[in-house]
C-alpha cells in the first residue's frame, strides 16, 4: 500500500514539473529574441573601391625620327616644366641648320647686291641714258633746221636719226633696270622671296634640331618610361607618360542601383589600401551620365583638395561617400527586415503577445541599421527575419 502511493507520490510531482516548464511556452507561446525600434543619428554611405588618377596625363613622345642618344630621367621622377627629359642623336639635323645658314646669307648678300650696287649703278646708268638721249634730240633738232634750209644732207639727217632713237632705247633700258632693282621691282622681289624662303628653311631646320631634345612640358611626376638609350623614336610613339602637377582625383566604380543617391559635392572619407588606417577627405565632382553596361557601374570622380604625401598615382582606394544622413532616425537593424530590396519591405512585429505582419517604409541605410519613415513607432519591438516564426503565432519577445 505504501508503494502504490509513492508511486503516485513520483507521478503527481512529474506532472507538476512538466506543466512548470512547458505551461509559460502552451499559454504564451515560444520565447524569441527581438529587436528595439529607436532613434539615433544614421549616416547612409556608398562604398567603392578606384584608383588615385590626377584629371589628365601627359603622352610624351618624339615630334620626329631619330635614335636615342641619352635618357635623363627615371620612372617616377618627379620634374620641372623644360627639364631635358630624353636627347636624340642630332648630327644630320645640326648639318641642316648650317646649311640653312648659308643659304640665308647668300640670300642676304643677293639683296645687299641689289641694294648697294646694282639699283645705284642702275640709276646712274639712268641718268647716263637720260643725258645722251638729249644730246641725241638737241644734234637731230639741228640737223632737221639745215636739212630744211639745205645744208644737211638726208644721209646726214638719217644718222642723227639713229642716234636719237638708239638713245631713247638706253634710255627705256636703264629705266627698266632701275625698276626692276627698286622695292616692288621683280629682281627685289625676288631676292626677298629667296630670302624669306631662305630664312623659313632655317626655321624649319631650327625647328627640327629642336625636336631632337624632349623637355617636360609640365612639372609633375613621371609614371611611365618606354624608352631607353639606342631605341628609334618615331611620331605618334609613346615614350613618357607624365602625371602632372594640380588636383589629385579619385576615380571609382560606383554599382549603378547607387546611382539615384550619387550628386556632386556630397563629402567622402577615402583610405588607401596600402595604408588602410590613414583615413583623407574627398569631394564628389563628377558623375557619368552613362552606365558601363559591362559591370553595370556608374564611373565616379572625387576631388582631394589636401591628398597625403603618401599618395601615388594608379595607388588603389576605398571611398565611402555620404549620401545621407539623419540625426534623429527610427531606426532597425538591417536582420530584421523582410525583403528590404523589394517595392514592399515587412517586418514581424509582436502585437498582444502574438507576431504579425506590418508593411513598412525604409528611408536611409547604414551598415548594420536602416531608418524606418512609416509603419512602426520608437520601442516597438519585431523578430529578426532568421528567426522560424509565423503570422498569428504566440510568441515571447526576449531581448537579444
Amino acid at each position: 500500500m505504501l508503494s502504490s502511493y509513492k508511486w503516485l507520490v513520483l507521478t503527481v510531482i512529474l506532472i507538476v514539473g512538466i506543466v512548470g516548464w512547458q505551461g509559460p511556452w502552451i499559454l504564451f507561446g515560444p520565447a524569441v529574441a527581438v529587436d528595439r525600434a529607436k532613434r539615433v543619428q544614421l549616416i547612409e554611405t556608398v562604398v567603392a573601391t578606384g584608383s588615385v588618377e590626377t584629371p589628365f596625363r601627359v603622352i610624351i613622345g618624339s615630334q620626329i625620327t631619330g635614335t636615342v642618344e641619352d635618357v635623363r630621367v627615371a620612372e617616377g621622377q618627379r620634374v620641372t616644366v623644360g627639364q631635358t627629359l630624353v636627347v636624340l642623336e642630332a648630327h644630320e639635323l645640326k648639318a641642316a641648320v648650317v646649311q640653312a645658314q648659308g643659304a640665308v646669307a647668300q640670300a642676304e648678300a643677293h639683296m645687299r647686291q641689289l641694294n648697294e650696287l646694282t639699283l645705284p649703278m642702275a640709276r646712274d646708268s639712268l641718268k647716263e641714258a637720260q643725258a645722251t638721249s638729249l644730246n641725241a634730240h638737241q644734234a637731230f633738232d639741228r640737223t632737221s633746221g639745215l636739212a630744211r634750209n639745205g645744208n644737211a644732207t638726208r644721209a646726214a639727217l638719217d644718222e642723227v636719226q639713229k642716234s636719237l632713237d638708239l638713245a631713247r632705247m638706253q634710255v627705256r633700258s636703264a629705266e627698266l633696270q632701275v625698276s626692276t632693282a627698286s622695292p616692288g621691282g621683280s629682281d627685289y622681289v625676288t631676292g626677298q622671296t629667296q630670302l624669306s624662303q631662305a630664312r623659313a628653311a632655317l626655321d624649319t631646320a631650327v625647328s627640327r634640331l629642336g625636336y631632337a631634345t624632349i623637355d617636360a612640358p609640365r612639372a609633375g611626376v613621371l609614371i611611365t618610361r618606354n624608352v631607353e638609350q639606342g631605341t628609334i623614336a618615331q611620331p605618334g610613339n609613346t615614350l613618357l607618360v607624365l602625371a602632372p602637377d594640380g588636383e589629385t582625383q579619385l576615380l571609382i566604380a560606383v554599382d549603378e542601383r547607387n546611382l539615384g543617391k550619387l550628386a556632386l559635392a556630397q563629402h567622402a572619407v577615402a583610405s588607401a589600401d596600402a595604408y588602410p588606417d590613414k583615413k583623407f577627405a574627398a569631394v564628389v565632382s563628377y558623375v557619368n551620365p552613362g552606365v558601363d553596361l559591362t559591370r553595370a557601374s556608374v564611373e565616379v570622380k572625387l576631388t582631394v583638395s589636401d591628398p597625403p604625401p603618401y599618395l601615388v598615382q594608379d595607388m588603389t582606394v576605398s571611398v565611402d561617400i555620404e549620401v545621407g544622413r539623419s540625426d534623429h532616425a527610427l531606426v532597425l537593424p538591417v536582420r530584421s527586415v523582410h525583403d528590404m530590396l523589394s517595392s514592399a519591405p515587412w517586418v514581424m512585429a509582436i502585437r498582444n503577445g502574438r507576431a504579425i505582419r506590418l508593411p513598412i517604409h525604409l528611408g536611409l541605410q547604414g551598415a548594420t541599421q536602416i531608418e524606418i519613415l512609416d509603419g512602426l513607432t520608437e520601442g516597438d519591438v519585431v523578430i529578426p527575419a532568421t528567426s522560424v516564426t509565423v503570422a498569428g503565432q504566440r510568441v515571447r519577445p526576449s531581448q537579444s
